[in-house]
């Protein structure tokens, strides 16, 4: 079996809040249009694959080596701790909001599976790559606000009210467990670590309408039902960024590291890691040779592969992978 990372094919999502930055920042393979909101970097979340692009696996989906390979994918005790898993548990994709999102809240795992049909919950992680001066995020809700007055603003078209914003800066990450009311701003660009799932409550879309007059469906109840009113105002983790390793979420669904100016060694541990490039150029080295990883690049290194060392001297790249305690 293989030892060299994985590299696939992004899937491209267009939106009516997306734009050309994926093109322009990130070397995404887009077309003329103005609205791509999504790479999906990495996925096996139904018929959204991805798909190897290279190697003796080119051309199987990450869905087929989860079902097929998975000892060799994600780990002997990943695989013990979670026997009744059916897909690949983590989604690594970058977002372009041109627009500012509508705010919205994503369901616990224990929510997701009464669903039809059962998904994730969805806890997920933020970092900033881009940011306008008078760019704005949205997480959590403020002090005081229950379910009652939530509601209330909901109803009225008001639901911007009950968030707590700020501006945002470059460098910043923001951890969004399931249950927090959020909304990305405009003028953002962001690279997104979350658990396999696309399930999303839309509670308030800032009274927008299409050309026709309508307005998208809010999810009212059911927003109500899975928001976290404990939770409160979520602030940025706001670190400076400096030569080594460091640590940005660690919790119960995936570890987010950052690595900056800096030669890691990455694997050989029995668990798999996801690697993506937001600055300049890094290279992965084992017994295979070199390979090089450009801005906006992503690698997923199998549970059973050799380490390998990253050389992100002069580069930032993210690595992320299931939580070190199963």
């Amino acid at each position: 079996m293989t030892s060299t990372p994985l590299r696939f094919c992004p899937l491209l999502k267009q939106t009516i809040w997306g734009g050309r930055r994926l093109g322009e920042m990130l070397h995404k393979p887009i077309g003329d249009a103005d609205d791509y909101a999504e790479s999906w970097e990495i996925v096996d979340h139904g018929e959204d694959q991805s798909v190897v692009t290279s190697g003796e696996l080119a051309g199987q989906s990450l869905g087929e080596l989860f079902a097929n390979r998975r000892q060799w994918l994600m780990g002997n005790d990943w695989v013990a701790a979670n026997p009744d898993a059916k897909t690949f548990p983590l989604l690594l994709k970058f977002l372009d909001c041109n627009r500012v999102l509508s705010v919205q809240v994503h369901p616990d795992d224990a929510y997701g599976a009464t669903m039809q049909p059962p998904d994730l919950g969805k806890t997920e992680a933020w970092v900033i790559l881009h940011s306008e001066p008078d760019s704005v995020i949205y997480s959590g809700l403020k002090e005081g606000v229950d379910r009652e007055s939530l509601r209330e603003m909901m109803l009225a078209g008001e639901t911007d009210r009950a968030l707590h914003s700020y501006h945002p800066e470059v460098g910043d990450c923001v951890f969004i467990p399931a249950g927090t009311v959020h909304a990305l701003g405009g003028g953002l660009v962001v690279a997104e670590i979350q658990q396999s799932s696309n399930t999303t409550f839309r509670l308030f879309d800032w009274n927008r309408v299409d050309a026709s007059g309508k307005s998208r469906p809010l999810h009212i109840e059911s927003s109500l039902e899975v928001s976290d009113y404990e939770r409160g105002p979520v602030d940025p983790i706001r670190k400076p960024i400096h030569s080594g390793t460091e640590t940005l979420v660690e919790c119960d669904k995936f570890v987010l590291r950052r690595v900056h100016d800096t030669d890691q060694t990455i694997g050989g541990d029995d668990r798999c890691h996801l690697l993506t490039v937001i600055s300049g150029e890094a290279t992965l080295s084992n017994q295979d040779g070199p390979m090089k990883l450009a801005t906006g690049e992503s690698v997923l290194l199998p549970a059973a592969c050799d380490s390998v060392e990253l050389n992100a001297c002069e580069s930032t790249v993210l690595w992320m992978s299931p939580p070190t305690s199963i």
